[in-house]
């Protein structure tokens, strides 16, 4: 059987609020997040008939509340799509968003869909990570995980310990180098680009949620270097070189060639392949590396071969391992990151997968000699995604 191919036709996403009372997203909710995400596609691709979507998936990696209710169904009709348009919710955790897309690719590539909406939201404020769960006693018990496995910044730190040679320097002048790359990005305008401006309710009435919340360009070296170790005493992570507790919702359109030709779409990245990895849980963050190791095998590509990364910070600590892994230059990459990341943008769990996603075709737009690029991100409890895509905005 002959797969088809995949395309990447367009995405925008909210802006990213800070999580908490002071957030701009904090009385609005998760799902109306993804239905201002949903039309705002749909407007933009006028010639697509709402009809022809044949699936709305979407992640949430806390399915309750105001993301429950299958958030890819309940979208259907708040987006303003059909009934006829099926919908569904995933999680993995961070590559919530991520994997809506992959798996929208595999429908389209074996011919079950032709237009699908993926994305991924998160609302971290209404629902902080690991609300309402309840983990296995036998984790800790039997040994099969570290404690530490439960905590996304004792990762981080056990990241540290297994790369004596990664300082807090190195990762706090990487943290800082993400927020000028970010600040010199808004400046140019190509942030902008990709948010989509949202009415939003608070305590002093209405407002306009359109920029990032997160972002701090007043960052300085010494700053950084003063802040507090939460996750342990004479730590080597904290806030400064971490990525925040954020909402925001971030969506693609993925279409199939007849559908492109069909509705007049036109294909910006095809995908070449994804994989997923997994890792111990307690170094979750080294989940990128082997994930784009396994990546590179199904597709017979090499960094090398890499014009543009799209890495997902969660922790500097694992930005920095991945670099030395592949040998991209440090502190400051060109290829990597070249707007900035999650640690001046912000981390809405399930949402990241498809900012780095649009992220990396807004690139690719302005440089049309680049035809291969990586998205890729850790995921909490151990397992790494990462996807290929290959540059058609020649």
């Amino acid at each position: 059987m002959e797969l088809n191919e995949v395309y990447y036709v367009d995405g925008i996403r909210t802006a990213f609020g800070r999580a908490g009372e002071k957030g701009i997203f904090w009385q609005t909710r998760a799902d109306d997040m993804v239905a201002r995400v949903i039309r705002t596609l749909m407007e933009r691709n006028p010639g697509l008939d709402p009809a022809a979507v044949d699936d709305n998936i979407w992640g949430a990696t806390t399915q309750m509340g105001d993301q429950g209710l299958t958030m890819g169904r309940t979208t259907v009709m708040l987006g303003g799509l059909p009934n006829t348009v099926a919908g569904c919710s995933v999680d993995r955790m961070c590559a919530g968003g991520m994997t809506a897309i992959d798996f929208g690719a595999a429908s389209i590539a074996m011919g079950s869909a032709d237009v699908i909406l993926a994305g991924g939201v998160e609302h971290m404020g209404h629902h902080p990570m690991g609300q309402g769960a309840d983990p296995n006693p036998r984790f800790i018990a039997e040994k099969m995980v570290d404690l530490s496995a439960l905590n996304m910044g004792m990762t981080a730190e056990n990241l540290h310990d297994m790369f004596p040679e990664i300082t807090k320097e190195q990762t706090d002048e990487y943290a800082l180098i993400c927020q000028q790359k970010a600040k010199k990005a808004w400046d140019e305008g190509k942030i902008q680009k990709m948010i989509v401006p949202m009415s939003v309710w608070s305590a002093d009435g209405w407002k306009v949620a359109d920029k990032d919340e997160q972002p701090r360009p007043q960052t300085t070296m010494e700053g950084l270097k003063g802040l507090k170790t939460p996750f342990r005493a004479q730590g080597r992570v904290t806030a400064g070189n971490s990525s925040g507790l954020n909402d925001g919702a971030a969506g693609v359109i993925l279409a199939s060639a007849k559908a492109c030709e069909k509705y007049g779409l036109v294909p910006k990245m095809r995908m070449i392949n994804y994989a997923f990895a997994g890792v111990k849980a307690e170094i979750m963050g080294i989940g990128p590396i082997p994930s784009t190791k396994k990546a590179f095998e199904r597709t017979g590509l090499t960094m090398e071969d890499v014009d543009m990364v799209e890495l997902n910070e969660a922790f500097a600590v694992q930005a920095v391992a991945f670099m030395n892994e592949f040998g991209l230059k440090r502190p400051d990459d060109p290829r990597m990151n070249a707007w900035g990341g999650a640690i001046a943008f912000g981390h809405p769990l399930a949402s990241s997968g498809a900012r780095l996603t649009m992220t990396l075709a807004n690139r690719f737009a302005e440089n049309p000699s680049a035809r291969y690029g990586l998205a890729t991100m850790c995921v909490g409890l151990g397992q790494g995604g990462t996807a290929v895509w290959e540059n058609l905005q020649k």
